[in-house]
């Protein structure tokens, strides 16, 4: 990290977004702005903000906009994830002279979006993980159903969900909640992305996946590996 620097942040409580570039790229940057949208109240034990905080930065003229977000919990509650992304979407940076989807080149949104696993049971889907055969549960994904119904995240792209559910895990460990709620295991955090076809770029995503190693928290981080392509025509 000491070839990159810090080029743009944004906070809101406990939701964070920091872009890093490398040190020379900082003279490509045209113009960053930040934004950030609160939804709904707080949940969890300390009471961590729903909502979201963005950056738009346009680098060497290509216009880009990060989204981190923080949904409402629980299975039951989709539709209030579908109405938190719509509010979201629609008022990031209108206080300025554009919207984020309108002049965008790329969007890319991410975060514990806390869509989870419906219509399996939790000891199923344990067993289903422990064989390796987490790709059986794609189809009880929320996020996935209310996407394909035009609910939320039009045009958007994720890449496979090749990796096990990013939740519950026991703090410290890398097992399943084994705490009295015995969440189900789901793909809460997620990282998605839209292309503008008509600005001439292409994305190609070459890696997306959880990291395991990490055991601070009750998720598993993911990452995302996306390259953009730039034609000159």
């Amino acid at each position: 990290m000491r070839s990159c620097s810090l080029l743009g942040e944004a906070t809101m409580q406990s939701l964070k977004l920091f872009l890093f570039g490398a040190k020379s790229s900082a003279s490509y940057i045209r113009d960053i702005r930040v934004d950030k949208q609160a939804v709904g109240g707080y949940g969890g034990l300390i009471g961590r903000k729903k909502g979201a905080v963005a950056l738009y930065v346009n680098f060497s003229g290509i216009q880009m906009v990060f989204i981190s977000c923080h949904l409402s919990a629980h299975e039951r509650k989709v539709e209030e994830r579908n109405s938190e992304c719509r509010h979201i979407s629609h008022s990031l940076f209108s206080k300025h002279q554009f919207q984020h989807a309108g002049p965008s080149h790329l969007t890319v949104w991410l975060g514990d979006l806390n869509y989870r696993l419906e219509g399996i049971k939790n000891m199923r889907a344990r067993s289903l993980i422990r064989k390796d055969l987490q790709k059986v549960l794609i189809g009880k994904d929320q996020l996935l159903q209310e996407a394909e119904r035009g609910e939320v995240f039009n045009g958007y792209c994720e890449g496979n969900l090749s990796f096990k559910p990013t939740y519950k895990y026991n703090i410290g460990s890398s097992h399943y909640d084994t705490s009295y709620k015995i969440r189900v295991p789901s793909w809460t955090d997620r990282i998605l992305f839209k292309v503008d076809h008509d600005s001439g770029i292409e994305a190609v995503l070459n890696s997306y996946e959880s990291i395991d190693r990490i055991k601070s928290s009750d998720h598993k981080p993911v990452k995302a590996h996306l390259c953009l392509k730039v034609n000159d025509s």
